[in-house]
């Protein structure tokens, strides 16, 4: 197959600008101009920062700690994650954007490729009437990119988030190689969709620190020295479609829920929600890349500061006899394990769970041989097991995560994180809707 000779595909990669600023923002106009920060689990860092935060020299995942004296020197405001709000405005923006391409493939909760291949159309005028659609009916700003490839969509979508006179739409499919090439000699290496810190340094060594350095590097050469994947990210910024997003983000071999808890917590019956919880969302990850998992671990521990208090940590890992991506097995399993490693008299500060020996779902997993003589029953159990966990997931897709869960996970949960600065969950919530009032 001759890849040049392949008619050329187009592709836009949409992002919403700093997402889950431009969410809070959304429900409360007097943060426009205000520099915010959104903080992780616990409000431990920022992970989101709006422009004027970037301004302020915040960096990302800079210790909260470290710029709370901004509130009152430069007015910052700070908010803690809201993901059920952020997870709906996402639902409401991608299910804008799916009507502006006949294909649409979701990358993360704040971007998505579309697929505008055979479009006979000005396509910067309809990324500004993309752009323009989802901002007046849902708020969100966003910026776009379009390429011949899904790599040259990113990079143009680095472009026009950084370059304020494209716009926020760079359509690199209109301008000449030259110029093209004008604008990948002045972008890092790293930028590049899949190059990450590791391979970056591998780059440079060889005296690749452009975009445009990686372009001109002969592909079998790099697939031989890294991968094919590398190889394919050349082709890519020459413009020839090869990559697919399970090329970039393959899935996980492992999958961690850990969070550290809003209070010291000493019962068993806390940790086994905690636990619990943290395995349901972490089987749902599972799930999500059609997944199964051979093995789980638990740990748990106290804080490691404390010198008024001996240190406790301990874990296990144990092995399913059979694969599951079922919640109630996974959890069963994390529940055995924590009562194994459970001790009374300490003050624990910290829960997670891991999945491990990731495999696709279906791919020869056998069973157990009391499961191989009861095929029919088991295929059948298995069947209405995979029925309840897609149900599970579209309610809790819907409605809000934990819409729906397991009695296990607990009703009061005082011991989840702290979250003393979260907004309310304006659109999943008839209690927190929006109010207007006359004046």
């Amino acid at each position: 197959m001759h890849t040049s000779a392949m008619p050329k595909r187009t592709y836009a990669l949409v992002d919403g600008n700093n997402f889950y600023v431009s969410c809070e923002r959304v429900f409360n106009p007097r943060l426009e101009g205000v520099p915010v920060v959104v903080l992780s689990n616990n409000d431990g860092c920022a992970v989101a920062r709006s422009q004027e935060a970037k301004a302020l020299g915040i960096g990302m995942g800079q210790p909260w700690f470290q710029i709370r004296h901004m509130e009152k020197q430069y007015g910052l405001k700070a908010f803690s994650s809201n993901y059920t709000l952020y997870a709906d405005m996402s639902n409401r923006m991608m299910n804008i954007l799916s009507t502006f391409a006949p294909q649409q493939e979701i990358y993360s909760i704040d971007e998505c490729f579309l697929d505008l291949s055979g479009l006979n159309i000005n396509l910067s005028e309809y990324g500004q009437t993309l752009r323009h659609q989802v901002k007046q009916w849902i708020g969100i700003p966003t910026c776009v990119g379009i390429g011949h490839s899904k790599t040259q969509a990113k990079l143009a979508n680095h472009i026009a988030k950084k370059r304020p006179e494209w716009n926020s739409v760079c359509d690199l499919t209109r301008l000449p190689e030259t110029r093209i090439n004008e604008l990948m000699a002045s972008i890092a290496v790293n930028e590049v969709w899949g190059i990450g810190r590791k391979l970056t340094e591998q780059l440079n060594a060889l005296g690749i620190s452009s975009v445009l350095d990686l372009k001109h590097a002969d592909p079998k050469t790099m697939q031989r020295k890294f991968s094919v994947v590398v190889e394919r990210t050349i082709l890519e910024l020459r413009g020839i479609a090869c990559l697919n997003l399970g090329d970039i983000t393959p899935p996980k071999q492992q999958i961690i829920s850990s969070r550290s808890f809003g209070r010291a917590v000493t019962e068993l019956h806390e940790l086994k929600q905690a636990v619990s919880s943290y395995m349901s969302r972490a089987a749902e990850k599972l799930r999500k890349q059609g997944s199964v998992a051979q093995a789980i671990h638990v740990h748990i521990r106290t804080s490691p500061f404390r010198e008024d208090k001996p240190y406790y940590g301990q874990g296990i890992t144990l092995p399913l006899i059979t694969p599951t991506d079922d919640t109630r097995q996974l959890v069963k399993a994390a529940l055995k394990g924590l009562e194994a490693i459970y001790q009374s008299g300490h003050d624990y500060q910290k829960a997670g769970v891991m999945l491990l020996d990731i495999q696709p779902k279906g791919a020869g997993q056998i069973g157990d041989l009391f499961a191989l003589t009861q095929a029919n029953d088991t295929q059948a159990h298995a069947n209405k097991a995979d029925q309840l966990m897609r149900l599970m997931d579209g309610i809790n897709a819907r409605m809000g995560k934990a819409s729906i869960k397991l009695a296990g996970e607990g009703v009061d949960q005082s011991w989840m994180m702290k979250r003393d600065k979260c907004s309310q969950a304006f659109t999943t919530d008839f209690r927190a809707l929006a109010a207007a009032y006359a004046s």
